[in-house]
């Protein structure tokens, strides 16, 4: 019987014989569920009685399910923090083992109409804690600048609080999106909005360059500026377990390490992690 793989946010269908075997399951990043599934799909497909189960949800419900002992492998688009590790070890004595596994360019995302072409990381942080509410002060037109999110849980909001804002919360104005294609459906949709997310999902809406620091170069967000890092906004996409991989899992993460895995990676918009 072919296989199947059926990904939503918070569901996860489990695909393959039912005499398969235990599964592996991935939880986590809404980010990389896409490319978890292209994994999942490819590799259930070249190993015979192999099942995965994959569920989206955000990066910090995979965290929590790797402490909680509910996943064998949590996606996170996002470091675990120093609590999060604390919180591991005291469950199961071990810091865990964190896995780079593919690398993105946070993206910012604009209405294909709107003029402006690039900002600096402080002006991104000027537009988001609503000290800059109008295009026209960034050199667009006259209009309320309109601002889409993602929810608390997942790993791009906390990267995004953490790297752009320094900390700073989020203006209340903010309309909170359950996933990066809804943030990008959204803008495509509002001449005055602005939103952010993983580089593959920039189909449909225009993105900024964007500078360091105010009169700095600005950089698109392509696999060579992510790779040296001089895009602002690169990081790595990683896959966190309890401990270094043993059995089936170290195949499976082996395989996605692998350059066949890593040609997946480039398929769905992201870039290889080495």
């Amino acid at each position: 019987m072919k296989k199947l793989l059926l990904i939503a946010a918070a569901l996860a269908i489990m695909i393959g014989p039912v005499d398969a075997g235990k599964s592996i399951t991935i939880k986590g990043s809404d980010t990389m569920v896409l490319l978890n599934q292209r994994w999942a799909e490819n590799y259930m497909n070249n190993h015979p009685g192999a099942v995965i189960q994959v569920t989206g949800g955000g990066s910090g419900v995979g965290i929590s399910a790797l402490i909680n002992g509910t996943t064998e492998i949590c996606a996170s688009s996002r470091e675990m923090k120093n609590s999060e590790k604390t919180k591991l070890r005291e469950r199961w004595n071990t810091l865990g083992k964190e896995i780079p596994v593919a690398k993105d360019g946070v993206t910012i995302f604009l209405n294909a109409s709107n003029p402006v072409s690039e900002l600096s990381l402080e002006q991104l942080r000027n537009i988001y804690t609503r000290k800059v509410k109008n295009w026209r002060e960034l050199g667009g037109p006259d209009a309320p600048i309109l601002l889409y999110g993602r929810e608390s849980s997942s790993g791009t909001y906390v990267f995004f609080k953490d790297t752009v804002l320094l900390g700073a919360d989020f203006a209340p104005e903010t309309q909170t999106m359950p996933g990066t294609a809804s943030v990008v459906n959204a803008v495509s949709k509002d001449p005055n909005g602005i939103g952010y997310g993983g580089v593959a999902y920039a189909s449909g809406v225009k993105h900024l360059k964007i500078q360091k620091t105010p009169g700095a170069a600005a950089y698109d967000p392509t696999q060579e500026n992510v790779k040296s890092g001089v895009y602002p906004l690169s990081r790595n996409l990683f896959f966190y377990l309890k401990q270094s991989p043993t059995g089936d899992i170290k195949k499976f993460v082996d395989w996605v390490l692998s350059p066949a895995g890593q040609e997946i990676v480039t398929k769905v918009g992201y870039f290889p992690v080495k």
